[in-house]
């Protein structure tokens, strides 16, 4: 699979007739709350709180002080017996007493602008790349970029601007940052919280998997010059806050569990050895059927190759948002 030229085209002169930006997501791990997130390079373990797993997207040629790991075979197995104990929950409810499954989303948005100080530089963007990067979310889980369509949508409630030196940069890992989340988040399980700002040693964006019981630590974190017409070289078309909001709705890296296993548990995204960097068209690094998935949202590649979701990704994110996030 290459990269189409239409679409190549289709964002350049999106970012050249606007100078909106563009939202992120993310997701958690485990019973317990965790993160991920994109990484430019393999990863090595880091030091959090300890109801936090995170894996992050580094920028290329980054060199990070935390490298977050990608998910452990046991920490997959944890979440997708979790995933299948709510199921079964949810299938127990007698009927009238529960949630009704959903076959279509729109999600409330909320965004968190952190800064340093009032300027550029310090972490105030201005609010047309925000509702770009909504756009592009809308585009991207619609289908429109030449993806499967999901049942997702995304409609921007707030942005909620906060100048607090204090939570700038936004660490990884940090008790800043559980301070910030702890202090901003709004909204229930359904209610998507992204935080803009600086990020910590190179990242690019994190987030937290779904879960049962609802954490102050859900959300998405993302570089806010990530988002459309931000200054990140090569990141900044938005796709970091479309990759993140996969994790944040239960989907796995495409490369998780490498050529072996269940991988990212999604049948139609073919078995990816380690995460692709820029675009390497032609890339096959298992010896199942297809090469390997580069243009797919999950991936690690520049934001420029990747387009697309697959019916299975599609399928596995809504079976999880009835499970976990429906009212």
């Amino acid at each position: 699979m290459g990269l189409r030229p239409n679409l190549l085209t289709r964002r350049t002169a999106g970012v050249a007739s606007t100078t909106l930006a563009l939202l992120l997501s993310t997701a958690a791990v485990g019973v317990v709350p965790t993160a991920s997130a994109f990484s430019a390079a393999p990863s090595d373990a880091c030091v959090e709180p300890a109801d936090v797993h995170t894996d992050a997207r580094i920028k290329a040629g980054g060199h990070a002080k935390h490298e977050p790991n990608e998910l452990t075979s046991a920490q997959v197995r944890e979440r997708e017996a979790d995933l299948a104990a709510a199921l079964r929950e949810r299938a127990n409810f007698r009927p009238g007493a529960g949630a009704t499954p959903v076959a279509s989303v729109t999600i409330p948005v909320v965004v968190h602008v952190i800064q340093r100080d009032s300027t550029r530089a310090g972490g105030n963007i201005p609010d047309s790349m925000i509702t770009q990067q909504i756009s592009v979310l809308n585009e991207a889980y619609a289908g429109a970029t030449g993806g499967a369509a999901t049942a997702f949508g995304f409609q921007l409630q707030r942005i909620n601007r906060v100048t607090n030196p204090a939570w700038y940069p936004i660490v990884q890992g940090s008790s800043a940052e559980r301070s910030m989340k702890t202090t901003l988040r709004e909204g229930g399980k359904n209610t998507l919280n992204i935080y803009l700002g600086e990020l910590s040693d190179d990242l690019l964006g994190w987030a937290t998997f779904p879960q049962k019981k609802l954490n102050s630590m859900d959300g998405v974190v993302v570089l806010s010059e990530s988002l459309p017409g931000g200054t990140a070289t090569n990141y900044n078309q938005g796709d970091t806050g479309t990759h993140e909001v996969g994790h944040w709705l239960n989907l796995y890296h495409t490369f998780q569990g490498g050529c072996t296993g269940s991988g990212d548990g999604v049948g139609d995204t073919p078995a990816e050895a380690s995460p692709a960097f820029q675009c390497p068209t032609g890339r096959d690094t298992c010896t199942a059927t297809g090469l390997d998935p580069i243009t797919n949202f999950m991936d690690y590649t520049y934001d420029s190759c990747m387009y697309q979701f697959t019916p299975g990704q599609a399928s596995r994110m809504l079976t999880a948002w009835n499970a976990y996030r429906a009212a």
